[in-house]
């Protein structure tokens, strides 16, 4: 028994240890890691608010917050005054025990915690004027100063300010449908936008003594309450931009008589503030279609330059259905106006600059708006304001609903360079696009940069290039307009810089290290290979289009964007969206390997996944005679319904007969066979685009679908077959995919000289 016993362990032992050796030969198992998953991880699940389409749900809401404004600019002290009467519609199914509203100015206040966001450089050095600039100079007195926050009864409200946010407490929540009325006053001192780049603020000019106000954000404005944020009170700090309610603007604003102004909005009281010549000038504008009509000529505002009038006038603007105001005066301005029809509306192009623009800006900048307005529309939808309005300031790029400030200024001498002009005519495309992106599909900017950014740089893209057909004279001796951004080939240095300072799209813009590339340029680049590569202009366009036109007025979210642009396509993008807005892999494919194939008796069914390299025999056309057939090796696949299982055993004659038949039912055996393997380095799946080059100087291009990648995420293969003899394999021939590594996008490869031939060479000579 005690043999038996200890028989039973040993076997017992043996077992487990069996056992254990069987579970350690287990592999782990792992997660859905396949580059075409759905994106379901990533999205906001849809809701009543926003579906699944990407459209507004049945249950979409959104606020309305309507001004009145009376505005005063003290241009001796650079001062600006305000009263506003704010009506608040709360539209939501909620109760608002209180409002915030945002007070952008505040990050210009002395202590303000923007101003110590940053370390100091990087590169250990800051140039002298940036450091004086910086560090040295007496810190600027900016900042709203709120004098009272008043009910309707003009009782005091309670507030509380938080760096750039304000919360007003009221007496009593407003209930949903219920509309509430309050009163604020404040002023502050208005900056020098030169210096530190600000967003607004004034240029002075020393040789006159003048001054040119571009102002924006400069009254307290009510944040978003939505279904997404709730109350969007996101701080400012300088990068990411504004998220705003729409609503109805009447703003009065009082300037020395001798200003020239535009704003936000249409102008109500032109008769009264011009000259009776400029009036006449000002109504022939509205039905000049060819070119622009000077209200202000050059020679007329030279002369007001110097006559700094002590009288004050006040010009009233109406503006309907708006997110924001923003305003330029300046007895320095020239002023221009043309009319252009967008769809079934009349819009004014307008342009307002000082003599120190020209000659560069009465050339191209009114142009410059009008391609805008109408290619814009062409891809979004019918231009829906009065007018859009270009102005001219040093250093600027800056958008408000109808006006936007735009930089590019000849020297003293009235000379530029070609790099000048068109940042000129790019910026005003860019700011003037704005209208479009965020003005009227109202992102959100202070979460997502790139929703506005991204979007308004592909569609100035577009523009650029229709601008450059248009106006032939502006490109000189180039194929096209030199765009900045949207050509693959111009992100690839960001995309293939130090991952270390990349973010993905799908980023803060407070959290980026270069938000020009991260949220304007690869956004563009992404759009634009979706158009031209991938979707096709057609289908893109249209799902384009359907996105823009449902979030008109609305506030669209990214997921809208992304399940509009597959809803209206019937395009699977999931893989897209993820490789280019949620990761910062990069794209790499290459030629791995060619290989000729051959044919043998002699099949290989166990192998039937690779191709066999041969050593080429046979040497001329007939290689492929009939009594050559049993020299063949057929590449089967044994899961196919017509495989034979006794192929392999049938005679070479029977097989022979058997290729006959086929080759008689119209199958031509090709006298050139050859698998290419390519390979995929970077993260990023993208379309296979290939050109094979022959020996008779013939090429083929084929475009392989993104799918290829879906079983095998390293390398793939494809068999040619060809009459002509296979000389060249290149990928992205044309730069089409914003490839990072062009060094393995070719076979042959060219040959390289290593560093140690090279020094051979050196010593022999």
């Amino acid at each position: 028994m005690k043999n038996v016993r200890f028989l039973f362990k040993c076997l017992f032992i043996l077992g487990f240890f069996y056992s254990f050796s069987l579970q350690s030969q287990v592999q782990q198992g792992h997660s859905n890691n396949n580059k075409f998953r759905q994106l379901y991880d990533q999205f906001a699940d849809p809701n009543r608010y926003h579906n699944a389409s990407g459209a507004p749900g049945v249950d979409y809401y959104q606020q309305k917050v309507d001004y009145e404004m009376e505005i005063e600019l003290d241009d001796v002290n650079s001062r600006l005054y305000g009263e506003e009467i704010i009506t608040y519609k709360n539209n939501s199914p909620d109760q608002l025990q209180y409002l915030w509203l945002q007070l952008d100015q505040n990050i210009r206040k002395k202590n303000a915690p923007n101003l110590d966001k940053n370390g100091f450089t990087d590169s250990g050095f800051e140039q002298s004027n940036s450091l004086v600039s910086n560090y040295l100079n007496d810190p600027f007195e900016g900042g709203f100063n709120i004098d009272w926050v008043h009910d309707s009864n003009g009782k005091n409200l309670p507030f509380t300010i938080n760096q750039t946010m304000m919360r007003v407490d009221l007496p009593q929540a407003i209930s949903p449908g219920d509309s509430y009325l309050f009163k604020i006053k404040w002023w502050y001192n208005i900056n020098d936008h030169v210096d530190k780049r600000g967003r607004s603020g004034f240029e002075y000019f020393p040789k006159d003594g003048n001054k040119a106000y571009v102002i924006a954000q400069f009254f307290p404005r009510l944040c978003v309450y939505n279904d997404v944020e709730g109350w969007q009170n996101y701080q400012f700090w300088g990068n990411g931009e504004f998220a705003l309610e729409f609503g109805n603007y009447k703003v009065n604003i009082t300037v020395p008589s001798d200003h020239i102004m535009e704003a936000t909005g249409t102008l109500q009281n032109p008769k009264e503030l011009l000259t009776s010549e400029q009036y006449k000038r000002f109504l022939v504008s509205e039905k000049s279609y060819n070119k622009p009509v000077l209200i202000v000529n050059q020679d007329e505002a030279i002369k007001k330059e110097s006559s700094f009038s002590k009288k004050k006038s006040t010009w009233r603007f109406e503006a309907l259905n708006v997110r924001d105001f923003g305003f330029a005066t300046s007895r320095k301005f020239i002023w221009e106006r043309q009319a252009v029809q967008v769809g079934a509306q009349r819009v004014m192009a307008v342009s307002l600059y000082p003599k120190e623009g020209n000659p560069l800006w009465e050339e191209y900048s009114t142009k410059a708006v009008v391609q805008t307005l109408k290619t814009y529309s062409k891809f979004t939808f019918d231009y829906p304001y009065p007018k859009a309005v270009s102005v001219h300031a040093k250093n600027q790029g800056m958008e408000y609903p109808m006006i936007c400030w735009n930089y590019g200024r000849p020297d003293e001498y009235g000379n530029y360079s070609e790099r000048t002009k068109f940042g000129m005519i790019s910026v005003i495309i860019h700011e003037v696009g704005h209208n479009y992106f965020p003005m009227i599909v109202n992102s959100d900017e202070r979460q997502w940069g790139w929703m506005d950014e991204g979007l308004d740089t592909f569609v100035q893209y577009l523009t650029e290039q229709d601008f450059g057909i248009n106006y032939p004279e502006s490109i000189t001796s180039l194929d096209k307009y030199p765009s900045r951004r949207g050509d693959p080939e111009k992100i690839v240095p960001y995309m293939a810089g130090d991952q270390d300072f990349i973010s993905p799209i799908m980023s803060n813009p407070e959290n980026v290290y270069k938000l020009g590339p991260n949220a304007y340029a690869k956004p563009a680049t992404a759009l634009n290979i979706l158009r031209e590569t991938i979707m096709g202009r057609k289908t893109f366009d249209h799902a384009f289009k359907t996105y823009a036109k449902r979030w008109m007025f609305k506030h669209p979210t990214p997921e809208d964007f992304f399940r509009s642009m597959e809803d209206a396509s019937a395009t699977d993008l999931d893989w897209f969206w993820r490789g280019w807005f949620y990761s910062t892999d990069v794209v790499d494919i290459g030629v791995k390997n060619v290989k000729k194939i051959y044919f043998s008796d002699k099949p290989d069914l166990k192998a039937k996944q690779n191709l066999i390299q041969y050593e080429e025999y046979l040497k001329n056309n007939n290689a492929y005679k009939a009594e050559n057939l049993d020299k063949m090796v057929f590449i089967i696949d044994e899961e196919s319904e017509s495989f034979d299982p006794n192929w392999a055993n049938k005679s070479p004659i029977s097989r022979s007969k058997k290729l006959q038949n086929d080759i008689n039912s119209n199958v031509k055996i090709p006298k050139y066979s050859y698998e290419v393997e390519f390979e995929k380095p970077g993260g990023l799946v993208m379309p296979l685009i290939v050109k094979y080059s022959y020996a008779d100087g013939s090429s083929d291009r084929v475009t392989y679908p993104v799918q290829l990648w879906r079983k095998n995420d390293v390398s793939v293969k494809k068999v040619i077959f060809s009459n002509k003899e296979l000389i060249g394999v290149t990928i992205d021939p044309d730069l089409e995919t914003a490839d990072v590594n062009l060094k393995n996008n070719s076979w042959p490869k060219q040959k390289t000289t290593s560093e140690f031939e090279k020094f051979k060479a050196k010593i022999k000579g």
